[in-house]
């Protein structure tokens, strides 16, 4: 039984998702799943949300919604102009809306997706264990204007009136927003011979035609050497493959599980995120990183992530303990 509802005044790009259909793969069916999901679980943390939780994608354009129920909400990835009934309020924080209230998110910059997580999550259907939009199964897909969705639980707002803010202030992580893509060595990487190393020379455009399936990009290409055809194969997210023609293709989240063209690096899971951000028409450069390398600045962003975690989890001890003496009830 849900707790309420949002309901969508203006739903742009925006689709339901989560961390993806990790069992998929063993069925042939994409991954799918949050394209940035360094912000997506960042988004989660801050309402005190488990990472795999469904939230919001927003892609480029706005999204208003009405709450019908008390929620605390978050979000993070792109900025953006958060407002609650009309007034501004900060991402990358908790963020308290009373029932009848409106949230937007407008004006995305820097970045081309935003995250908004809402504490206890959505009520939605699963497929394979995910609520992952699957284009190709014609599972999920983007929200339509009047849509509502359900939220699972109801959070009582904890908020100064006098100041019209929350009492706390969350130090969080920052994304870096270079566009330099890191990227390991492929297992076709011989096939190339002395040309591998253009794919570093020189800047690439990202064309209109990228999607959440792969990004197209134009620069300098390397030249298969090798002669044979390349037989279809498993491929893992963040294949940079070059195919016959003019432009280099990056397989993102929504990829097929098999391809058939030759792997010459595999971007690593951070600058996957990074490649989540850039918008058609920006330029991104690769830079190539060592296996250990790329293990080791993993393991440092995950440990990141959980000292955000920690930190939220002892606000949202300190509130309860405020709400109890002030209210009787929790915050939870």
């Amino acid at each position: 039984m849900s707790a309420g509802t949002l309901t969508f005044t203006e739903a742009g790009a925006t689709q339901v998702t989560d961390l993806g259909r990790r069992r998929g793969p063993r069925y042939g069916v994409p991954v799918n799943g949050a394209l940035d999901q360094r912000s997506a679980r960042i988004a989660n943390i801050l309402v005190g949300n488990a990472d795999e939780d469904p939230l919001l994608e927003i892609t480029a354009l706005d999204v208003e919604f009405v709450t019908g129920a008390d929620i605390l909400l978050a979000v993070a990835g792109s900025d953006g102009h958060l407002t609650v009934d009309g007034v501004g309020r900060p991402s990358n924080q908790p963020v308290s809306v009373r029932a009848g209230e409106t949230v937007a998110l407008r004006h995305l910059q820097g970045g081309l997706r935003a995250y908004l997580a809402v504490r206890g999550s959505f009520d939605v259907p699963q497929l394979l264990g995910s609520c992952a939009p699957d284009s190709v199964l014609g599972f999920g897909g983007r929200i339509a204007g009047g849509a509502t969705i359900p939220v699972r639980r109801s959070t009582d707002a904890i908020f100064n009136d006098h100041f019209a803010a929350e009492l706390y202030s969350l130090d969080v992580p920052r994304p870096s927003r270079s566009f330099v893509v890191d990227v390991t060595d492929g297992p076709d990487i011989g096939d190339f011979a002395g040309t591998a190393d253009r794919l570093f020379a020189q800047p690439y455009l990202i064309t209109p035609t990228s999607n959440h399936i792969g990004l197209r990009m134009v620069g300098p290409l390397p030249e298969r050497r090798a002669h044979g055809e390349v037989l279809s194969r498993g491929v893992p997210v963040g294949a940079v493959e070059v195919p016959p023609g003019e432009e280099l293709l990056v397989l993102h989240r929504g990829r097929g599980v098999t391809a058939g063209y030759p792997v010459l690096a595999v971007v690593t899971s951070g600058s996957l995120d990074t490649l989540a951000q850039v918008r058609p028409g920006e330029r991104v450069r690769f830079r190539k990183v060592s296996s250990s390398d790329a293990a080791a600045r993993a393991r440092a962003d995950r440990v990141e992530l959980e000292a955000l975690r920690l930190r939220v989890r002892s606000v949202f001890s300190a509130l309860d303990a405020l709400s109890t003496s002030l209210t009787g009830r929790t915050f939870s």
